[in-house]
């Protein structure tokens, strides 16, 4: 084929030096095998596997082979909004799996009233998958799936940060995936809670969450996967959710180990809102039913009903997205609900679960970076000593714990508290809870910045920091910073460690800093330190996540205080 274009090209340069008809007829000859020349080279660099539902065709590129776009549930649209993933429908021929599926409807950051971010959509649910390239046909490799951060409102499964080529050059496979955000993703109204009893009702996020790894369980063997041997992990919200899917019964036995990154584990954020009762807990008084019925009052829909219901399945989806908006205006009554405590599907918190012993007992990987957030996100404190004194008795120590010389600047104090009280204790008690339980449990404390990043980072990594270091994506950073040779070997390092935990549960190996296992004795964690280097060493976090904990015993009365 190439030899013919070629000759097309010599034909053509004479032609145009002689009659233009010609040279017309054959300058369109020539667009002809071009076409069919990318045609044949898509045919040579392409995978098909054969699902449960029908072929995907994947794209080659440098040994890996990616499958993106792949709906592993129906569109949630029209009576599908507010229900259960329903199966997919099977096709015929070759699934074109070249491209991103659509992200799930949201605002995204400064979006215009009455819209929905460019690419987003309420048909949504697909997923992405990497793999090595020339599997043996009786291949079993390790797989891990991805669940993207975003508040539970926005972010997806789809990005260059989060693609999977490092892992399958691990011999990895890795799965990325989309699930409902917003109020598509967790809602409850109370004439949805009687449609359908025999379903479960509320957090629809958590249902794709299963439905996905469900995929996963019968689909990936075809592509050399281990549906023996999932690895779940995920940021933020989705480092929630690794927590949520670890307690809640009907995604058990779906995976086998488990990640979270800055996912907290504690009770009040991102955790379950009672679907019905008011005042029953003290970081949710408002019940996601009532917030369902101010929704619905904001777009003049009046009554409880299955009509009520049925305008609101009407709705076009930028009304639901609504902007974002949690409230209805500044101080108004709340109109997003966030994840719903349901009594069937999400039975109980993870706190309470981890309490009690009854999560899933699987490897944990856990830890958060140093400094993930500042400002005033759990209080209100505008000065170090109001900050303090919100720890009642414990005022004292609070202030030897993150201001021993009284010379720190509030922001960094705040930045610090933050993160202990949000993610650092919290990841501590649930390692202590699967400690406890007996099975292998790693921490991770992520403090390093490369030099382009401290303006924006001066008191330590931000949150999200470490994500780029494990998917080895340094590249796609945001604002793509220069990449230094110690970002590059932190990186390589970090994809090494958590290919190594999906294959076996434990992240060390050749070459590797030794991540000690951790116990409640020696306290050891695997700490990246500002200045790059890679240590397992006791926490030095220890004094003050031990105050936190104390807080944590009195936090009913913390929580009326403002904290």
């Amino acid at each position: 084929m190439k030899h013919k274009i070629e000759c097309l090209k010599i034909v053509a340069v004479v032609l145009l030096k002689t009659e233009i008809k010609y040279s017309l007829i054959l300058i369109l000859l020539f667009i002809g095998s071009v076409t069919a020349q990318k045609k044949e080279d898509q045919n040579l660099y392409a995978e098909v596997v054969q699902t449960n539902e029908g072929k995907v065709r994947g794209v080659i590129e440098e040994s890996v082979v990616s499958f993106k776009g792949i709906p592993y549930a129906s569109p949630p649209v029209g009576e599908l909004r507010w229900r259960p993933p329903q199966p997919v429908k099977p096709w015929e021929g070759e699934l074109d799996a070249s491209d991103y599926g659509a992200n799930c409807a949201q605002s995204g950051w400064g979006g215009e009233p009455g819209t929905i971010s460019e690419g987003s959509s309420e048909d949504c649910l697909y997923l992405n998958i990497w793999k090595p390239e020339k599997l043996s046909k009786d291949a079993k490799l390790p797989v891990m799936v991805w669940i993207h951060g975003g508040g539970f409102t926005g972010g997806s499964g789809s990005g260059s940060g989060i693609a999977g080529d490092a892992f399958a050059k691990q011999q990895v496979i890795l799965i990325t995936f989309n699930y409902r955000l917003g109020r598509l993703g967790h809602f409850a109204f109370p004439a949805l809670s009687k449609e359908h009893p025999d379903e479960p009702k509320g957090s629809y996020a958590y249902m794709d969450q299963i439905a996905a790894l469900e995929w996963v369980k019968k689909n990936i063997a075809s592509f050399g996967g281990d549906p023996e041997n999932v690895t779940i992990f995920g940021f933020s919200a989705g480092g929630v959710s690794v927590h949520s899917l670890l307690t809640i019964p009907s995604a058990q036995g779906l995976f086998q180990k488990a990640i979270s990154h800055s996912g907290g584990s504690r009770d009040g954020v991102l955790t379950g809102r009672p679907i019905r009762d008011e005042n029953a807990d003290i970081f949710y008084k408002i019940s996601a039913e009532t917030i369902g019925v101010n929704f619905a009052k904001k777009h003049g829909i009046e009554g409880f009903d299955a009509d009520a219901l049925a305008r609101l399945r009407a709705l076009p989806v930028e009304e639901i997205v609504d902007s974002g908006q949690e409230t209805d205006g500044q101080g108004g009554p709340r109109i997003y609900s966030g994840p719903i405590l349901d009594g069937r599907l999400v039975v109980e918190t993870a706190e309470s679960a981890y309490n009690t012993g009854r999560q899933a007992k699987v490897p944990l990987m856990i830890g958060s970076c140093s400094a993930e957030v500042g400002g005033s996100f759990v209080n209100n404190s505008a000065t170090k000593e109001e900050l303090f004194n919100l720890f009642g008795d414990l005022a004292d120590k609070a202030k030897m714990a993150y201001d021993p010389k009284d010379k720190k600047e509030f922001v960094e104090v705040i930045a610090k508290f933050n993160t202990d009280w949000v993610w650092g204790e919290p990841a501590r008690f649930a390692a202590n809870t699967f400690f406890e339980a007996g099975e292998p449990t790693y921490v991770f404390h992520f403090d390093y910045v490369s030099d382009p990043m401290k303006e924006r980072m001066p008191y330590g990594a931000g949150h999200g920091t470490d994500i780029s270091y494990v998917f080895n994506t340094l590249n796609a950073r945001w604002g793509n910073p220069v990449i230094s040779p110690t970002d590059e070997i932190i990186a390589n390092i970090m994809n090494a460690y958590w290919a190594n935990f999906a294959k076996s549960g434990n992240p060390n190996g050749d070459g590797l800093p030794v991540w000690p296992q951790y116990n409640t004795e020696n306290n050891q964690i695997l700490e990246i330190q500002p200045d790059g280097e890679i240590i397992g060493k006791s926490d030095t976090r220890q004094v003050r996540l031990d105050l936190i904990e104390k807080a944590v015993k009195i936090r009913t009365k913390l929580q009326n205080r403002g904290i």
